[in-house]
C-alpha cells in the first residue's frame, strides 16, 4: 500500500488485539482501503483507546474540530466508529473489527454492488487471518449461551444472567438488526444460505441507541423483542452473547455461519469454550426415537444409540436447548449443570479471567 496512512491504520487496529487485528498482509490494505478513505484512516488513527471528544481527537490531529466532528458523523454512518451520545456532549471511539466494524457494514442487510465487494474483501482478509494464525485454543470463553428458559426443569435455579427474557425487560431501548454472518455469505454467493431469519440480532441500551441514530437497525418494543426471541427459538437459532452477567446485545445464532458458534466448533471440546450453564436431561419414556433433536443440534452433541434414545456427549453440547425447543413430546428438558461457574460480571471481569492466573 503506497499510502503510509494505511500502515499506520494497521498498526492501530494490531493494538486491539481482539479476533482480527490489524495484519501486514495485502489482504488487509486491500480491506482498509475499501472501508476508511485516506482521511477517514487519518482520523481512526487519531482516536484514543477509549471515548473521546471530537476536540480531542482533532487536537491529535492538528485539525480544526468542526472538520474532523463532521468527519466522525460521518464515520459512524458507515460504522466505522462508535457515536455515544450527541450534540457537543459527543463522544467517540474506535471500535476493533470483530465484534465491531465488521458486524456494522451489514447490519442494514442492503444489498449493493458496494456491500458485495465489501463483503469479499472482509472475507478475504479473514480467511487470510486465520490461515497465518491456525485455530487458537480459547483459555477461557469470550462469548456465551443462553439457553431457552422456558425449557429449563421446574427445581432449577435460574438466575436473571440465564434469562434473556430479563434483559429485553431491563432495556431501554431496544434495536434489532440484520444477522452480520449470514448476510455476509449471502453477499458473496446468494447461494449460500441456510434458510434461517435473519432480522433477529438485537442490541440494548446505548448500543441500541447507536444502531438506531446511524440506522444500522431499527427500534422495536419489547414485546416485538420477545417474539423475535421466539420465532428464533423455533427455527433453531441459538441465543448467543459476550461472556459476561451485563450484556448489551444478543445474537441469534446458526452453526452453518456464525462466527461465535464456528470458533466453538473447531475447539477439540466445543462445549467447554461456549455453554450456557444448563445440559439437557431425556426423558426414556417420553422419547419416541424421532432424532428430530439430534438433526437439530447445531453442535452435533447428540448421536442414535441402540435404545432409540439420543446419546449426549457433555463435551460437545452448549446447553442452548435447541432439542428441547423441537421434542414434540416434551421428552428434553434444560438442568443446571453441577458446579458450572457464573459469567464475569461485566467487561473488567472478563478481561481479568482471559488474563488467567497471575
Amino acid at each position: 500500500m503506497s499510502d503510509p496512512i494505511y500502515v499506520k491504520l494497521m498498526n492501530r487496529f494490531a493494538k486491539h488485539g481482539e479476533m482480527y487485528p490489524g495484519m501486514d498482509i495485502p489482504e488487509f490494505f486491500a480491506m482498509a482501503s475499501e472501508l476508511f478513505t485516506p482521511h477517514e484512516a487519518a482520523v481512526a488513527v487519531a482516536i484514543p483507546k477509549g471515548l473521546s471528544s471530537a476536540e480531542k481527537i482533532a487536537w491529535n490531529l492538528g485539525r480544526a474540530t468542526e472538520e474532523v466532528e463532521a468527519t466522525l458523523k460521518a464515520m459512524s454512518r458507515k460504522g466505522l466508529c462508535v457515536t455515544v451520545g450527541q450534540g457537543a456532549g459527543a463522544v467517540y471511539a474506535l471500535p476493533p473489527f470483530v465484534p465491531g466494524i465488521f458486524e456494522f457494514q451489514f447490519m442494514r442487510g442492503t444489498r449493493t454492488d458496494k456491500d458485495r465487494n465489501l463483503a469479499r474483501l472482509i472475507h478475504e482478509y479473514k480467511q487470510a487471518v486465520d490461515a497465518i494464525r491456525g485455530v487458537r485454543e480459547m483459555s477461557f470463553p469470550t462469548a456465551r449461551v443462553i439457553t431457552v428458559q422456558e425449557r429449563v426443569e421446574v427445581g432449577n435455579t435460574i438466575r436473571t444472567y440465564d434469562q434473556v427474557s430479563a434483559y429485553v425487560e431491563g432495556a431501554d431501548p431496544i434495536a434489532v438488526s440484520t444477522c452480520y454472518c449470514r448476510h455476509e455469505a449471502a453477499l458473496i454467493d446468494e447461494n449460500d444460505t441456510c434458510g434461517m431469519p435473519n432480522e433477529v440480532c438485537m442490541q440494548f441500551g446505548l448500543g441500541a441507541q447507536f444502531v438506531i441514530d446511524q440506522q444500522l437497525g431499527r427500534k422495536i418494543s419489547k414485546a416485538e423483542a420477545i417474539e423475535i426471541l421466539k420465532r428464533s427459538e423455533e427455527a433453531g437459532l441459538v441465543h448467543c452473547s459476550v461472556n459476561r452477567q451485563n450484556i448489551d446485545f444478543v445474537c441469534n445464532c446458526c452453526a452453518d455461519h456464525c462466527v461465535i458458534l464456528k470458533n466453538a466448533l473447531a475447539q477439540p471440546k466445543p462445549g467447554l469454550a461456549l455453554n450456557s450453564g444448563f445440559q439437557p436431561v431425556i426423558d426414556a419414556a417420553e422419547c419416541t426415537g424421532c432424532e428430530e433433536c439430534i438433526d437439530r443440534c447445531p453442535a452435533t452433541a447428540l448421536a442414535t444409540s441402540e435404545e432409540d434414545v439420543p446419546l449426549l456427549d457433555l463435551d460437545r453440547c452448549f446447553g442452548c436447548g435447541v432439542c428441547a425447543t423441537v421434542c414434540l413430546t416434551d421428552g428434553i428438558s434444560m438442568v443446571a449443570k453441577a458446579g458450572y461457574p457464573a459469567p464475569p460480571l461485566d467487561q473488567a471481569a472478563l478481561r481479568e479471567a482471559l488474563r488467567g492466573p497471575v
